[in-house]
């Protein structure tokens, strides 16, 4: 026969166990940000995983405090260094993505270049019959 007292635990159980599955889907959701972000800036995420790192009090856009949850992540660039990067998350909505220093490559733009009309004509003369 049920209890009041085991009905107690197995509610009790149950809610732990919603909690860490909620818990599982906001994991992914900030696994899912990271690896957008990570892809955007032509990174890679290492091991493709985020890990918990804590809960805290953050400042959110409009400067009031919020639980917040905090996970950390490693990426590289050249693939023979790892560098650090967290990821801050208020409920299922990210808040900030922060990677540390890395090094990276500028890419050049395509110069343009300019050629005046009359040396046109002089090349374009010479190379006719």
């Amino acid at each position: 026969m049920l209890t009041l007292e085991n009905l107690l635990v197995l509610m009790l159980f149950a809610t732990c166990a919603a909690w860490l599955w909620h818990n599982h889907g906001l994991r992914e959701k900030a696994l899912a940000r990271v690896k957008a972000h990570c892809a955007q800036l032509d990174l890679e995420l290492l091991d493709e995983a985020v890990a918990f790192k804590r809960l805290a009090f953050v400042r959110d856009a409009k400067g009031t405090r919020r639980l917040a949850r905090i996970y950390n992540f490693e990426f590289t660039v050249t693939g023979e260094q790892r560098h650090p990067g967290t990821i801050t998350q208020f409920g299922a909505h990210s808040a900030q993505i922060e990677l540390a220093p890395y090094p990276f490559e500028i890419k050049k733009q395509p110069t343009a270049e300019i050629i005046e009309l009359s040396q046109w004509r002089q090349d374009h003369k010479k190379r006719q019959p």
